[in-house]
């Protein structure tokens, strides 16, 4: 490869895969990405590790967050090419933690309803739930 198209093919790549992508991660389908994003940054304590914009430059084709050294990956929906925005169904994310309630307090400052109050529970965790905007129900835990 010569060094012009090496360094065409380097500027041209938008996207590094972080190294520590491993297991399952949650896909978030989005009615406002960019918006429900930010959210996660200012909530969980997130950084936005990648966004790729569609041609609109409003929504989403992809993004990747970093959350509490977890990932979380997302895109607005596209009904005009099949793939309307769907309310979520059953979906839950937990964030394990080593201060719960803080880290729950600032979900909750940041704008999340409480479903579930931060307590200690059975099991001997200190775990609490909470809803975001869009529905998403997330538990937060760690020691008690």
């Amino acid at each position: 490869m010569t060094t012009e198209v090496q360094a065409a093919a380097e500027e041209a790549q938008v996207y590094k895969r972080p190294a520590n992508l491993r297991g399952p991660i949650p896909y978030i389908g989005s009615k406002d990405g960019p918006e429900q994003a930010q959210f996660y940054v200012k909530a969980f304590g997130g950084k936005i590790l990648n966004e790729q914009f569609a041609e609109d430059g409003k929504r989403y084709m992809h993004c990747c967050i970093e959350i509490a050294g977890g990932h979380v990956m997302m895109s607005d929906a596209f009904p005009e090419f099949g793939h309307p925005y769907e309310e979520p169904k059953n979906l839950s994310i937990f964030i394990p933690s080593d201060n719960p309630q803080a880290d729950f307090d600032r979900a909750v400052a940041a704008g999340c309803e409480v479903t579930m109050p931060m307590a200690v529970q059975f099991w001997g965790d200190r775990y609490g739930q909470l809803k975001d905007p869009w529905g998403i129900i997330w538990s937060i835990g760690g020691p008690a």
